[in-house]
């Protein structure tokens, strides 16, 4: 190559400040820039392509350029599309050059309208979380109750008693598939409400939305203890396995907590609530209230810390 192709690379970078910086903009100028850089992009795909077929080859460039210039070409198809048709949408939408497997999902959220990252169905056990679907796609949560539903009968050989989910679950669908199997879905009946609420029916409720906030609860305890909403891997394969161990070390901590329970009760005066302290075993009360036990090696008459 004795020159090199013109790529309009500082004029496209003007016209876009042009339009970043205004703090209102209209459609018609949002479109019009938007219009602009795509025929500057058009332009660079068609040099790197007449390159390509005056003889050049790619195989000088490593797998994450090989990779981005696939993404920037299909980045330039989504946007020609929603350019030329005047839509806002377009399926399996690439929102970023490095991690194009991640969509925007709309929650209409105070402040921030519209999430990126994968999206979660966790069910709840006995306070033991259960992550029964991921994906990076948007998808609508009532269409996967059944699922795991049928996994908790495949794992305890039953079907539960009640189902406690959200609003956007209780469909005429899923309440009929849940009583033709016995089960008691949350939430109040279809169609108009009563205007007689007996006080049963009441303290039912109330139970039942106390009952499902142990869900919510498992969601912030992920995100403020456990840093799931700090996920930095790049790949979906390991992004999936970093939330998942995410999960598992939420359940461990569970069982921790039961088995220290369980421990400290044996040790404990039923009748004044004070620890009893048994000859070989060593109470270090600390400032987080959390107890240290140490056992002594009696045969080797030395201390080794346990918890």
């Amino acid at each position: 190559m004795r020159k090199k192709p013109r790529t309009s690379r500082k004029i496209a970078r003007k016209e876009y400040l042009k339009v970043a910086k205004k703090r209102k903009v209209s459609y018609q100028e949002r479109r019009k820039a938007i219009g602009k850089q795509l025929k500057y992009l058009k332009k660079n795909l068609g040099n790197i392509e007449d390159l390509i077929q005056a003889g050049a080859s790619l195989e000088n460039l490593s797998k994450r350029q090989k990779n981005c210039l696939e993404t920037i070409k299909k980045v330039y198809e989504q946007q020609q599309s929603m350019w030329e048709n005047k839509t806002q949408s377009v399926p399996q939408r690439i929102v970023s050059l490095t991690q194009r497997h991640i969509r925007p999902i709309v929650r209409g959220k105070a402040g921030k309208p519209i999430e990126f990252g994968a999206k979660l169905s966790v069910s709840c056990v006995d306070n033991y979380v259960f992550l029964d679907k991921i994906s990076w796609e948007n998808f609508n949560e009532s269409c996967h109750l059944k699922e795991p539903v049928e996994k908790y009968k495949e794992t305890f050989g039953y079907y539960p008693e009640s189902v406690h989910v959200d609003k956007i679950y209780r469909t005429r669908e899923n309440r009929n598939w849940c009583k033709e199997r016995g089960i008691r879905i949350s939430g109040p009946k279809l169609g108009r409400p009563p205007k007689n609420i007996s006080e049963e029916e009441k303290k039912q409720a109330h139970s039942d939305e106390c009952f499902r906030n142990a869900i919510e609860g498992k969601f912030g305890q992920a995100k403020r203890r456990f840093s799931i909403n700090l996920v930095m891997t790049k790949l979906p394969e390991t992004s999936i396995t970093s939330i998942a161990i995410t999960f598992l070390v939420v359940n461990l901590s569970k069982l921790l907590r039961q088995f220290l329970s369980l421990f400290l009760s044996l040790f404990t005066n039923n009748r004044t609530g004070e620890l009893i302290k048994p000859p070989f075993i060593n109470f270090d009360y600390t400032l987080n209230n959390f107890y240290v036990l140490k056992f002594i090696d009696l045969s080797e008459n030395s201390w080794s810390k346990v918890a």
